[in-house]
């Protein structure tokens, strides 16, 4: 996923998955037979009046735990409310809101010259959006661990894509790091956690469909697929 002179930045949640990535990617410089620069960003959704919100710098305090500075961004997109955000609308908020937040990474790696953006999605996230895409998209697609943008400008890795979550979870206990908790007023209450839920309903019944699920994402046999239309239906010419 890396190469020798490589610069990159490492988007920062807050979230478990972010810092487990940034400790990773800090630490195995020291090892590593290349050698690339790193910086850490976090996109502050609800910053302070007078500077950085509460969550950004418990997020910036956790960073230099590991040895790492952070630049904290105000967000471009406000957070949205609840009473201003009807559940039906949910699914469309945290679109635009994930969209404004990856713009604004593009934008900063294009002006200080980062050839590499890190991010610290898992296996089961890449599921779930498999998942996401399939039932809300309406399209086969997913995130892949590494992802060329721009003509080959911008690279997007995602280090931790074969992990599952409890697998970073215990490597976080190990390192004593806690994760700073979300300040989304919209947390637990989108389409992702509702399709989290009913992806567990199907591992608990379906023994081995998660090992499987994984599988079929690098198994597709597009001859066997629809071919795309203008009325949805197979084209039998």
């Amino acid at each position: 996923m890396l190469a020798d002179g490589d610069t990159v930045l490492i988007a920062v949640s807050g979230g478990i998955d972010s810092l487990v990535l940034a400790w990773l990617l800090h630490n195995w410089r020291k090892k590593a037979p290349i050698n690339y620069r790193l910086k850490a960003v976090h996109i502050d959704m609800m910053p302070a009046v007078d500077g950085a919100g509460l969550n950004a710098c418990q997020t910036a305090n956790r960073l230099e735990t590991i040895g790492l500075s952070c630049v904290i961004l105000p967000a471009d997109l406000p957070a949205p409310t609840v009473t201003e955000t009807p559940a039906s609308s949910t699914k469309d908020v945290c679109f635009h809101c994930a969209r404004s937040r990856r713009n604004q990474l593009f934008d900063y790696a294009r002006k200080h010259q980062y050839s590499t953006i890190a991010l610290g999605h898992n296996r089961d996230d890449i599921v779930e959006t498999f998942f996401l895409n399939l039932t809300c998209g309406g399209n086969i697609s997913t995130m892949r661990p590494r992802q060329d943008l721009f003509s080959g400008r911008l690279t997007l890795i995602r280090p931790l894509a074969y992990l599952r979550k409890k697998e970073i979870t215990a490597i976080s206990k190990r390192l004593g790091l806690d994760p700073v908790n979300s300040d989304c007023p919209l947390s637990g209450q989108t389409r992702r956690m509702e399709i989290r839920e009913l992806l567990d309903h199907i591992y608990d019944r379906i023994p081995g469909s998660r090992e499987h699920i994984v599988a079929a994402l690098g198994n597709v046999r597009t001859e066997y697929l629809l071919k795309q239309t203008g009325n949805c239906r197979e084209d039998k010419s």
